[in-house]
């Protein structure tokens, strides 16, 4: 994959409706996208469908994208992200998540990696989420991980881990401050 420079000079080349640098962020990212994708939907189809939706997406917006804000990849993976969010919701019947006590282990595993060169990078930034997970209390590493892979509400959340409403938005709130931070650290 290319590293950061390069991606946030295609983007920024996409925003100004550059077609060959969209060839060239396509081919550099939609691997790494699918993958997340993949992982969310559980179906490849649908997953085919958001990285269409998602790259449509990044070449109208693009422009909107600064760097001050992330590096370009978690930039796309949130737009993947939240198109595979939306899919969920519209679709939820069709999607579970396991009962397991251990489920971000299960969810964090990449079955589908895109290739020898960005599996390094991609272990070690899922080493540094394991670890920094591991340091939530339970409660708030559970409450992250379903809304963050199952797209659950706040309310849904509540509903599903029998907590008051204020409880679980402290519990994903908290948890995302410290696992922000501690990703920070990680660096």
């Amino acid at each position: 994959m290319a590293d950061n420079s390069q991606l946030a000079e295609w983007l920024e080349a996409v925003g100004r409706g550059d077609e060959q640098a969209f060839q060239h962020l396509y081919r550099a990212t939609s691997a790494h996208l699918y993958s997340l994708l993949l992982r969310m939907l559980r179906n490849e189809e649908r997953a085919q469908d958001a990285l269409q939706d998602t790259f449509v997406k990044v070449w109208k917006k693009s422009h909107t994208y600064s760097s001050d804000r992330g590096s370009p990849l978690t930039w796309l993976l949130s737009v993947a992200r939240y198109r595979a969010l939306d899919m969920l919701r519209r679709q939820r019947p069709e999607t579970g998540m396991p009962e397991d006590p251990d489920v971000e282990a299960l969810l964090l595993v990449d079955e589908n990696s895109p290739g020898p060169q960005d599996e390094n990078v991609t272990e070690e930034a899922l080493a540094a989420v394991r670890t920094c997970l591991g340091t939530l209390q339970a409660d708030q590493r559970r409450s992250v991980i379903l809304a963050y892979y199952e797209g659950l509400t706040h309310q849904e959340l509540a509903a599903r881990l029998g907590a008051p409403l204020g409880t679980v938005k402290s519990w994903v709130r908290r948890g995302l401050m410290r696992l922000r931070e501690c990703l920070v650290e990680t660096r």
